[in-house]
């Protein structure tokens, strides 16, 4: 009488283990199907929509203006020492690289000009985006997020007070605000770096290097670095802000929330400088020499 309860429970345990079997693939797909849709849909879906929250807490009164002061004091000073660091090498790159194809092409007088285009134009918002968002966003998103998991956003929202209005806003334009100084110092240092490596290094000639600045740049190539600078400025606020507020699962959560907000911003930084380059050659002509 044993033997049959003995099989039967085996071949219930065999069903078992089959429909466990057939049931994981379905299983595995649909966790893979979410997280593709979580990534694709969702996620974009929130950002956008904290994007517009953030954009009508901008115009609610009164503004922030202590906040806005500290954010930018903060940025300031994390950014602008190894902001002009970079900035020093990266001119004389630059200037090496491009003087030394000049050079080839029998058109030296034209070294300040390439310079000028490459740094003001390209190198300038590039490396001030990747510095604010590296030092000032990674910085925000830490401040942000371990308000979140102290449960002081929740306690801010339970009094009244806006979160996006009282914290993400002032951050945000703080971002953009510094953004536009800060490009300015860049093409300033990264000019001065590529003077230097031109005529030191490569035995150019001063004069020429600094009459050629307007051969080919132009004052519309400054603005387009501006408006990139602050356009950067503004997204690595947001993703900042973004990652901070949906940031969970303690202090490791905090620190994953900070590497995300790195990786991301790069990644939209470098697909709205092709996006502001493009439009801008197709509705600023180039200067002829």
């Amino acid at each position: 009488m044993s033997a049959p309860g003995i099989g039967a429970g085996r071949r219930r345990d065999g069903d078992g283990g089959a429909r466990g079997d057939g049931g994981g693939s379905p299983g595995a797909l649909h966790r893979i199907g979410d997280g593709l849709a979580n990534v694709t849909v969702r996620e974009p879906g929130r950002f956008f929509a904290l994007c517009l929250d953030t954009g009508r807490a901008m115009f609610q009164w009164p503004f922030q203006w202590r906040e806005f002061v500290q954010q930018a004091w903060f940025i300031v000073s994390v950014t602008v020492v190894p902001t002009m660091l970079v900035a020093i090498p990266f001119g004389g790159v630059l200037s090496l690289q491009v003087g030394g194809l000049i050079r080839q092409l029998g058109a030296q007088s034209y070294t300040g000009a390439t310079a000028v285009v490459a740094i003001v134009r390209e190198a300038s918002p590039l490396v001030t985006s990747l510095l604010v968002a590296g030092a000032a966003g990674s910085a925000m998103c830490a401040d942000i997020g371990s308000r979140k998991i102290r449960e002081e956003i929740d306690a801010m929202e339970v009094l009244g007070i806006n979160p996006l209005h009282r914290l993400v806003v002032p951050r945000m334009l703080a971002c953009a605000f510094v953004a536009l100084f800060l490009n300015g110092l860049v093409s300033v240092v990264g000019l001065v770096g590529g003077y230097f490596f031109n005529v030191m290094l490569q035995d150019g000639t001063p004069g020429a290097y600094l009459a050629s600045f307007n051969a080919i740049a132009q004052l519309p190539d400054l603005v387009q670095a501006e408006v990139k600078a602050f356009v950067f400025g503004i997204t690595a606020g947001l993703v900042a802000a973004y990652k901070g507020l949906n940031a969970k699962g303690g202090p490791k959560g905090v620190g994953d929330a900070v590497n995300q907000t790195v990786v991301i911003t790069f990644m939209l930084l470098f697909v709205e400088n092709f996006l502001i380059s493009t439009l801008y050659f197709q509705l600023v002509p180039s200067k002829g020499m």
